[in-house]
């Protein structure tokens, strides 16, 4: 009976780990795309194979156990190697394995299939952001935490969504295929996202692909799952799948706005301005690094308030934030912000904590561009 009800017990939780709908914690979310329903597919299989093997096995064991033990009167029986067993249990595992090999190949082959896609991607791991480039399109952004500090730092209730928003997620329309090109910018990230079967590492100087064609419109996420660096926990990934005509008209409008963001960047702005818009860009992008407060981390990561850079000639600011500084975590922002983006954080960080520098206007930084 004890045999049984272990049998019984595992069946069960086994049936409650099938179910593929909104909860899922004893089993893996449920699939949103070809490639990850090949892969729960193969998952499932690969399980039901496990529990065969253990019921077997375990079951064989019990039954000799209670059933030959020494209070029924058994005695113990000495044998010696039998050529027939051996042949059994060389040749059963391997057909096991033959049997999985099959649909495993074709799981590898499918994800691996990144041709004649409807859609190209280019996705660059920054620490601890991703930059999205649609090629076919001209259409480029950054992606980054929206989860409030004050959350993070458990000053406010938790959202549903912690450390799982971003300001800006990856839009793709259903039903095509969505190729992706990975690479990574400083150190080795891995672009994971569970219910669409994608999980590809991007690694600096390299570029790796996979791809997916999601099944219906919604709202998926994932992380970074490559540990980057001490922001690792706060590198978030959210794809917004909609349908064509939704897709379109966000593409649109996508387009529209980075024109006008960058006529804009030609412009004069007002000091008011250019520090609403810096405290933005640097809570987003360098706050991790040199805190909220501009005191940086003693011994990681140098302090912005009194800093002789900071507080130094703009152009050397300037070419601080452009260039990045090698050999240090600081990275170059060139590519990753236009010239009113980096007037802007520049000229935040020259007029707060202490700081009473001069600010400074994108036509410098375009200035220093060239």
């Amino acid at each position: 009976m004890t045999c049984a009800r272990a049998c019984a017990v595992a069946v069960a939780l086994f049936a409650l780990s099938d179910r593929s709908g909104a909860e899922y914690r004893f089993n893996l979310p449920a699939p949103q795309s070809s490639v990850a329903h090949t892969a729960y597919d193969l998952h499932i299989i690969v399980l039901w194979v496990c529990l065969a093997i253990f019921a077997l096995v375990f079951g064989a064991m019990f039954y000799s156990l209670l059933r030959h033990r020494k209070s029924l009167g058994h005695a113990a029986h000495p044998f010696h190697e039998s050529t027939t067993v051996e042949v059994i249990w060389t040749t059963v595992p391997f057909l096991i394995l033959v049997g999985l090999a099959w649909p495993a190949t074709k799981a590898v082959l499918a994800q691996k299939d990144t041709g004649n896609p409807d859609l190209t991607i280019k996705i660059t791991g920054h620490q601890w952001k991703w930059e999205y480039e649609y090629l076919q399109e001209g259409v480029r952004f950054l992606s980054v935490l929206a989860t409030p500090s004050e959350q993070i730092g458990d000053r406010m209730e938790k959202g549903e969504h912690y450390l799982l928003e971003v300001d800006e997620p990856l839009v793709v329309p259903v039903g095509r295929k969505v190729r992706l090109l990975l690479t990574a910018a400083d150190v080795i990230h891995s672009w994971w996202v569970p219910a669409l079967g994608v999980k590809q590492d991007a690694i600096p100087g390299f570029i790796r692909d996979t791809w997916f064609r999601a099944d219906a419109p919604g709202t998926y996420r994932g992380q970074c799952a490559e540990l980057c660096g001490r922001g690792h926990a706060f590198m978030p990934i959210v794809v917004e799948v909609k349908p064509e005509a939704e897709y379109r008209a966000w593409l649109a409008a996508r387009k529209s706005d980075q024109a006008a963001k960058a006529a804009e960047s030609g412009r004069a702005f007002a000091p008011a301005e250019l520090l609403a818009l810096g405290e933005k860009i640097f809570t987003a992008n360098c706050a991790a690094c040199h805190q909220a407060n501009g005191r940086g981390i003693p011994g990681l990561f140098p302090a912005l308030a009194g800093s002789a850079i900071v507080n130094g000639p703009p152009q050397a600011h300037v070419g601080r934030v452009l260039q990045g500084k090698p050999g240090t975590a600081m990275p170059a922002f060139a590519a990753q912000l236009d010239d009113a983006e980096i007037a802007a954080v520049v000229s935040y960080e020259r007029q707060s904590w202490g700081n009473h520098a001069e600010p400074v206007q994108p036509a410098l930084v375009k200035n220093q561009r060239q």
